[in-house]
């Protein structure tokens, strides 16, 4: 019985062994197209930027998938919160857990953006996935953009209201608790 049996497991293990096996799709990248804000929420109540706030340096480039992104584009529509950061940033690692969170709870509101400098593209992935990071994410390996806010290192937090309006600035970073209270008191109206 067993003689019988090994020639058909034979067969059926060289025929199963010629099959091609289907194409495992590559991961979305994160930080991409997918993490593009939704449509602006009809109940959004801002405050008006300052008469006196300059504008903020208007940007172009590419997200995490190659998607072409214009940042007048967002802040056309709603206020934008610029990250500012790199994947080997201690000080930045350390707070995005509650950065993302805080995106999270903002969503369609306020965007987030990440801008990445001075880094390696997988790298950048690698940190966006473990960190959680689900908004979108500028490559900016020139450091173009950086420079156009005059970021030196990371972190850094940028405000830019309603409008492209420069509201404010963080170089070091700020945790999400304070940045949560400063985004109701300078975009947020009726926010307590």
């Amino acid at each position: 019985m067993r003689r019988a049996l090994l020639p058909l497991l034979l067969a059926a293990a060289l025929l199963g062994g010629c099959s091609t096996p289907e194409p495992v799709p590559a991961p979305t990248p994160a930080g991409g197209a997918a993490e593009l804000p939704g449509p602006v929420p009809t109940d959004l109540a801002l405050r008006p930027a300052p008469g006196t706030a300059p504008a903020a340096p208007a940007f172009t480039g590419a997200l995490t998938d190659g998607t072409p992104f214009v940042a007048a584009e967002l802040w056309a529509q709603r206020p934008v919160v610029l990250t500012f950061f790199n994947s080997w940033c201690t000080t930045c690692a350390s707070n995005q857990a509650a950065l993302s969170e805080l995106a999270r709870s903002y969503r369609d509101r306020v965007v987030f953006v990440g801008v990445a400098g001075a880094d390696q593209a997988d790298e950048v992935q690698d940190y966006l996935r473990n960190h959680r990071v689900e908004y979108p994410v500028v490559l900016d390996d020139q450091q173009t953009i950086w420079r156009s806010y005059a970021v030196r290192e990371p972190p850094t937090v940028v405000l830019v209201a309603k409008g492209g309006a420069l509201l404010r600035g963080w170089p070091g970073g700020l945790d999400a608790p304070t940045l949560d209270r400063r985004l109701r008191e300078l975009v947020l109206a009726g926010q307590p």
